[in-house]
């Protein structure tokens, strides 16, 4: 009977694996909804703090919660995709940087760069590499529509799923239990998301500041990257790092801002990686740091960079949700950082 199970379970695990490979382009904007979705809840919350909000219907507060959030969105995405724009169209300014910062290398070190990657560099091209990166953010743009859609069925499906689940456990008790579980995923989910949310808008509102004062060309699409790479732990501040680094050197032509950017980005990335966040966040985060490294990889490997920037809410939310189930208990005490569970 053991063996029949495992291998049940490892059918099951064959199946989920190759349905989130293939089933991508359903899975990720619905994902990406079901976050949006929590933000609402958060931004509800606040603004039933307010006196006269809280007498309005709840409908309206929704309503005027996703307005909000909309709003927020439509405006980045308009901003970013200019700022993409314009950084496309002055690649052949930071391209023509590359043979003076080769000139000046060969110059004062006597090494002949352009001899020791002249192989390389005739598959290198930098427009790729930004090209590459942009085609990432903007195939999440481009999956607005659906995510719109999945996030307008969960927020008609709110109001009415009370009702089901009271169906589903006509049981006081059972129905009590069940009410108070959801509502403990619910906030927990919810409190880790908008916390995130808070300390990568600390970092990107800090770093855009100092990129502006350096001189950066469109800060704010890198303040922007930055923002959003901070959701990956660890290798997400470092990239979000090293790429304006790259991009100043090759906008200025030398690696004096370059390396001011690495400084200032780089202080800003440690002070609240290290001090902001563990203050604001406290317990929320409580994953292995090799399980991290791990659901970046799987995710990565599944999902590209998207999955990537998915792996550790999904990962923190599977763990928050196997921990209030005694049968998936020990799975989300394996995951957790400590050995123990924030209950």
């Amino acid at each position: 009977m053991n063996t029949t199970k495992k291998i049940y379970v490892f059918i099951i695990i064959i199946t989920v694996v190759v349905v989130l490979i293939y089933a991508q382009s359903i899975i990720i904007p619905f994902i990406l909804a079901i976050l949006f979705w929590f933000i609402i809840r958060v931004i509800k919350k606040l603004l039933l703090n307010v006196k006269f909000v809280d007498r309005l219907p709840n409908w309206l507060v929704t309503l005027f919660s996703s307005i909000v959030l909309l709003s927020i969105l439509y405006f980045a995405i308009g901003v970013i995709m200019v700022n993409i724009q314009e950084l496309s169209e002055t690649m052949p300014v930071y391209e023509a940087n590359v043979s003076k910062i080769t000139n000046s290398i060969n110059e004062k070190y006597n090494i002949d760069l352009f001899t020791i990657f002249s192989d390389y560099a005739k598959d290198f091209e930098f427009a790729n590499i930004l090209k590459s990166l942009f085609s990432s953010l903007t195939g999440i743009f481009g999956s607005a529509f659906t995510i719109m859609l999945y996030l307008l069925f969960l927020l008609l499906e709110e109001p009415i799923f009370p009702k089901k689940l009271k169906a589903m456990y006509p049981d006081k008790e059972k129905y009590k239990h069940i009410n108070e579980l959801i509502s403990k995923i619910d906030l927990s989910i919810g409190n880790y998301i908008a916390l995130k949310t808070v300390v990568s808008l600390i970092t990107g509102t800090l770093s855009y500041f100092a990129l502006l004062f350096i001189g950066v060309n469109e800060p704010l699409f890198w303040a922007f990257l930055i923002f959003v790479l901070n959701f990956i732990p660890t290798i997400g501040s470092l990239i979000a790092t090293i790429f304006p680094t790259f991009f100043a050197i090759l906008q200025f032509g030398e690696f004096t801002p370059g390396l001011l950017v690495l400084a200032i980005v780089g202080s800003i990335q440690l002070v609240v990686g290290n001090f902001v966040e563990p203050k604001l966040m406290g317990n929320t985060l409580n994953i292995s740091p090799l399980v991290v490294f791990l659901t970046l990889a799987i995710w990565g490997v599944m999902w590209g960079i998207t999955g990537m920037l998915l792996s550790v809410p999904i990962t923190v939310i599977l763990i928050i949700i196997m921990s209030e189930f005694p049968e998936t208990r020990p799975f989300a005490i394996l995951l957790s950082q400590r050995g123990k569970l924030n209950d």
